[in-house]
């Protein structure tokens, strides 16, 4: 029997013109938007669907604009779909979206949390003391032991995202960030690529961050997840709504253990992952980890019938 799992893309997949289509053509999804920017107290459909870009790319703006577009896309989906999620997940911020669509908390407390979340992680780090590289082409060994080489010469580097085998993301002390770029040849790194970010997300640099949103986390009663939802932190399921503050803290500044998560879930039985939202990003990781198993992404109305119209989307 096929299993399903849903699956949310994280900050980078934005774009000025996502969800528009989902807006002009369902009702769901015109009350997801209308229902972000009464929370929100700005224009986030606007800023969505027109850019700029330069906007949309800032932290504070991405993480509430990306979750209202993935929920709008689910609960278009959701109205359709016959068959049972096994699982659901996301890629950093998309670790909120999935735990909103399992219904662990509410859209407007989503949202609200995920902008305060962007905030906090913009403002932990001071522009310009610290940045992320891609690590391409190496293992995860080779990957940590460069971390460590780097740290012990340069200042804090740490491994920030195992997205998939020959892909991890490290983060640190820009004067680290600019040594790591010296040596890599020296490693086994086939190249080092640094990002366009504003500051070292999921690294020890990042727990002032964590702080912050612990008294946020701390206000909500999270409920059950309604499926199995996947943590970043530990590749395992949350057990139970007790678990959900403490792990979505320590989520900030710890390694987003993304490669792991997958492999859980189709350890699980999962053989079709379904990526809802913006861009194709997680759907590429996918294929690196297990080309055997079926990736669909679904960012237009015509991916969702495409997709609707298959025979795995039908299983029961």
């Amino acid at each position: 029997m096929n299993k399903t799992a849903f699956v949310f893309p994280g900050q980078g997949a934005q774009y000025a013109g996502m969800g528009k289509d989902f807006y002009e053509n369902f009702r769901e999804s015109r009350e997801i938007f209308d229902r972000a920017n009464k929370v929100l107290g700005f224009d986030i459909k606007k800023l969505c669907f027109e850019g700029p870009d330069e906007e949309l790319s800032i932290t504070k703006i991405t993480q509430p604009a990306l979750l209202t577009v993935c929920m709008a896309i689910y609960e278009v989906l959701k109205k359709n779909f016959n068959s049972d999620v096994a699982a659901m997940g996301g890629l950093s911020l998309g670790e909120y979206s999935a735990l909103t669509a399992a219904g662990a908390m509410d859209f407007e407390t989503a949202v609200k949390l995920v902008y305060n979340r962007g905030t906090y992680m913009q403002n932990a780090v001071p522009v310009g003391e610290g940045g992320m590289l891609a690590l391409l082409g190496c293992t995860d060994e080779d990957a940590i032991n460069f971390c460590n080489a780097v740290t012990e010469r340069y200042g804090l580097f740490e491994p920030a995202n195992f997205n998939c085998p020959g892909q991890i993301v490290a983060g640190g002390k820009s004067a680290a960030i600019e040594g790591a770029l010296e040596i890599a040849a020296e490693f086994n790194i086939k190249r080092a690529v640094k990002l366009q970010v504003s500051a070292p997300f999921h690294t020890s640099m990042l727990m002032p961050a964590g702080e912050m949103l612990k008294k946020d986390l701390n206000s909500i009663e999270f409920k059950k997840p309604y499926c199995n939802v996947i943590s970043n932190v530990d590749a395992n399921y949350y057990d139970d709504s007790s678990e959900i503050a403490v792990k979505l803290e320590q989520q900030v500044y710890n390694t987003v253990r993304w490669e792991a998560c997958v492999r859980s879930m189709i350890a699980d039985g999962v053989t079709t992952f379904v990526e809802i939202g913006p861009g194709r990003t997680l759907s590429g990781f996918l294929k690196k980890i297990d080309k055997s198993i079926n990736s669909v992404n679904i960012d237009s109305i015509s991916a969702l019938e495409s997709y609707l119209q298959t025979s795995y989307a039908k299983a029961v």
